[in-house]
């Protein structure tokens, strides 16, 4: 198989690329030269944002059985690539977001759940749910139906992770002493180990899939609790989880997602939205999720690789919780 991956140098572009390399396909990385490109791709530089932006692209003698794009801007920077290789490329892997769903999609809702308005291939940058939507109708109006797989991700989470989500949630327990860890324990999680995500993605290059699949764990396969407490046995077992009822979170003023990645309270729109999503069509076209606490002591491996330098995407707000803000409502009595 060959693999044209635009991007690859970052989270889930390059664990899309090493998925494929380790099924011994041909990759060529078509990215800014922002970072290095993995070892084994064959480079093409460029900026799709700029003009003349795809010329190395364009230029290029290259054919593929597949691409794989996880852009999520300007639905136009999809629509021009998508154009220009849809003579030169079998079948176009776009990496979308559940965010395309209508406001506020109802708990269980698959992908014939109503899909938002607004969107167009040609439009600038605008809201993430609109962008991701316009890069989908992007993709659809160069390739069909018959040759498009939409992606439909919710939270990504594993090493290379740049928008620092569970990357907070190890260095606060690796902090050590008191945490503020939002209930209930029990409460379930939707995510995908960005491993996971990209096994599937070749998996369904290989078989020809097309359509929109929404691509996180089946509900139940975690829990708040198993997550946090896995974070705080790989990072030494010094923290001590204080769990706490999220309505004294909430009075608090602490915001759900932001200061406190990953959870949200439950019987919220939020919740629905992110931890309740039906992907039984994904998981029988072959999705596999490893647990929750392998995906936590690899990160933390891969952080402690780092050396402490946590990459963060510039195009993203910063997660987590002030000390400060914690400490007080600790001493407070939250949690005891």
């Amino acid at each position: 198989m060959r693999l044209l991956m635009l991007g690859g140098t970052e989270f889930v572009g390059r664990a899309v690329v090493e998925a494929a390399l380790g099924r011994g396909w041909d990759v060529t990385v078509f990215h800014r030269g922002r970072h290095d490109a993995p070892p084994g791709v064959r480079s093409l530089l460029g900026d799709r944002t700029a003009p003349g932006g795809l010329a190395a692209l364009a230029d290029d003698p290259g054919e593929w059985d597949v691409v794989v794009d996880t852009w999520s801007a300007a639905p136009r920077a999809v629509r021009d690539t998508a154009r220009l290789l849809r003579g030169r490329a079998g079948r176009y892997v776009y990496v979308s977001s559940c965010s395309v769903y209508a406001w506020a999609p109802p708990a269980g809702y698959d992908e014939d759940a109503p899909l938002v308005e607004g969107a167009s291939a040609d439009a600038g940058q605008s809201a993430y749910p609109q962008d991701k939507r316009g890069g989908e109708l992007a993709v659809l109006d160069a390739f069909g139906a018959d040759r498009s797989v939409l992606v439909r991700s919710g939270l990504i989470l594993g090493p290379y992770e740049n928008i620092g989500r569970l990357p907070w949630w190890l260095g606060r327990t690796a902090r050590g002493g008191p945490v503020l860890a939002p209930g209930p324990r029990e409460l379930p999680l939707q995510y995908v180990d960005v491993r996971d995500l990209a096994e599937w993605i070749v998996l369904a290059a290989e078989r020809e899939l097309n359509g929109p699949y929404n691509l996180v764990s089946p509900q139940g396969h975690a829990t708040i609790g198993a997550l946090l407490e896995a974070c705080a046995h790989v990072t030494g077992g010094t923290a001590e989880l204080r769990w706490t009822e999220p309505g004294v979170i909430l009075e608090a003023g602490i915001e759900p997602w932001t200061e406190l990645p990953v959870w949200v309270p439950p019987g919220s729109d939020l919740h629905d939205a992110l931890h309740s999503a039906d992907v039984s069509r994904a998981v029988d076209a072959g999705l596999v999720c490893r647990p929750v606490e392998e995906t936590v002591a690899d990160t933390w491996r891969w952080l402690k690789d780092l050396g402490g330098v946590v990459p963060q995407r510039p195009d993203r707000p910063r997660s987590g919780l002030d000390p400060e803000v914690e400490a007080k409502l600790l001493a407070s009595g939250a949690g005891a």
